[in-house]
């Protein structure tokens, strides 16, 4: 049995909890009496981060450390999802054991709670995802998403910025590869993302592929600067992920980012 609980009740499969209330997280998680708890509120909005930095402290970090007081009260593992946003971007890749240097208040504050759930939860999982794409049209707010709104808007021009690398990853295989780890109780920080090193305009032209719109969309690439009124928050350059733990784990069952995208097409955006 699952329970799922969200501060936006938007689906019946919802019931709403606040989580940066630690009293009704502790009361909610008690009376429901799970086997593990998976932490997965935060703010991910980057520029709302940067505007109400106390806000983010509170959903990412504060909301992160009530979590860890609730599974080690219980004695039950945590997973909490991080994010390959806390790099700094100076490498093309990033594994494992990279040191994080997180530029913005968004990766701050995840790293903050990564830190302490690793510090003071036993039986832990950080798993850190890339550029998430998953939920279909209900519940994705991210690249991917944009990209297939504005083809369902018509539009015959896309405009993506060419200066940002990274590691898609689709919400089913991060999903699956977690039930991997927790089943052979390998606890500890694993990067969790596709394989392959790509940017936005290449995910942009594989959408386009993949719905055969190659030769009636165009592309205008763009420098990141070009959103820079909308998008303020600082980003690193790169946020590619290497698998290097679940690789030598042999537990990595994460696919390319391509195979990964035509499946989440396919399984969310039908056509017709």
């Amino acid at each position: 049995m699952l329970k799922c609980t969200d501060i936006d009740v938007n689906a019946p499969w919802l019931s709403y909890l606040d989580i940066r209330d630690l009293q009704a997280y502790r009361q909610d998680v008690s009376e429901f009496r799970p086997d593990y708890l998976f932490h997965l509120g935060a703010c991910t909005d980057m520029e709302d981060c940067e505007r109400d930095p106390d806000n983010a402290w509170l959903t990412n970090t504060l909301a992160t450390e009530n979590a860890a007081y609730i599974a080690n009260a219980l004695g039950i593992p945590l997973l909490y999802i991080g994010t390959a946003g806390i790099f700094d971007g100076r490498k093309q890749r990033f594994d494992d054991w990279d040191t994080p240097n997180p530029v913005s208040c968004y990766a701050r504050s995840k790293y903050a709670g990564e830190v302490f759930v690793r510090e003071q939860v036993r039986q832990h999982l950080v798993c850190r995802g890339g550029w998430m794409m998953g939920g279909g049209p209900a519940k994705d707010k991210r690249f991917v998403q944009k990209i297939m709104h504005q083809l369902a808007q018509g539009q015959t021009e896309l405009t993506i910025v060419n200066d940002k690398f990274g590691s898609p990853t689709y919400t089913r295989d991060f999903a699956h590869n977690v039930k991997a780890l927790l089943e052979t109780q390998y606890w500890g920080v694993y990067n969790m993302a596709c394989e392959g090193l790509t940017c936005r305009v290449e995910v942009a032209r594989a959408i386009l592929e993949l719905r055969d719109l190659q030769d009636q969309v165009a592309i205008t690439e763009v420098p990141s600067s070009h959103f820079r009124e909308e998008y303020f928050a600082q980003r690193p350059a790169s946020e590619c992920l290497v698998n290097a733990k679940l690789n030598l784990r042999r537990l990595n069952t994460m696919r390319h980012w391509k195979v990964a995208l035509k499946a989440y097409l396919e399984d969310c955006y039908p056509v017709g």
